[in-house]
């Protein structure tokens, strides 16, 4: 008798250059889950995701009968579906503190890197949030000397957010300067951790080339 290879019950729909998708891939890979990766092109993506999604978007979890489309609410699930090691604070306070940092990110520098990436975006508009998002990373560097990880000597859910798009810099077309040193070295930091190196897709591999 064969072994019989244990099926993974969770799905996930991923677009592999996008960095939403990305963060999710990261906490899939920290928690050790058994899951289905499907890379799909968001220029086609296909009538089963569109079944499952009502806005047809990526990334897209499947877990049993539970369909997830937003990706924030996909880490948080997983945090506490999979609860070690945990990737928030135990307390409200701090746990209401890391979202609003993941809320920040959204609004500051995910923005930025969606008008950046956007084909149709004017190229104005483009160096304009190139330069406000370098702007901000060297602006934010000196909060990363006091700990191992954004404000935390634990890794979380908001360095699941970040590492995404400093993985993508030269991507994004930054350079960060030598002011920078402390986000640099952070950056290294989290881009050593096993379950990084595991989340990667083949295009994100070569991205950094």
């Amino acid at each position: 008798m064969g072994v019989v290879a244990k099926r993974s019950s969770m799905t996930f729909y991923s677009d592999a250059s996008g960095h939403f998708s990305h963060r999710v891939r990261i906490v899939l890979a920290e928690k050790g889950v058994a899951v289905d990766v499907q890379d799909i092109d968001p220029d086609a993506i296909p009538t089963e995701v569109a079944d499952l999604n009502p806005y047809n978007t990526l990334p897209t979890l499947v877990d049993r009968d539970l369909v997830l489309y937003e990706p924030n609410v996909m880490m948080e699930y997983l945090d506490e579906r999979f609860p070690h090691p945990p990737l928030l604070p135990v307390y409200p306070v701090a746990r209401a503190q890391s979202r609003l940092l993941i809320h920040r990110i959204d609004k500051d520098w995910s923005a930025l890197v969606g008008t950046i990436l956007d084909s149709k975006s004017r190229e104005t508009a483009v160096n304009k949030a190139r330069k406000e998002l370098r702007d901000s990373l060297v602006g934010i560097a000196p909060a990363f000397e006091e700990k191992p990880f954004f404000m935390s000597d634990d890794f979380t859910l908001v360095d699941c957010c970040i590492a995404p798009i400093l993985w993508r810099m030269a991507d994004l077309g930054i350079e960060l300067p030598k002011q920078a040193k402390p986000l640099l070295d952070y950056a290294e930091r989290l881009f050593e951790r096993e379950s990084f190196k595991e989340s990667l897709s083949e295009i994100e591999r070569e991205m950094r080339l």
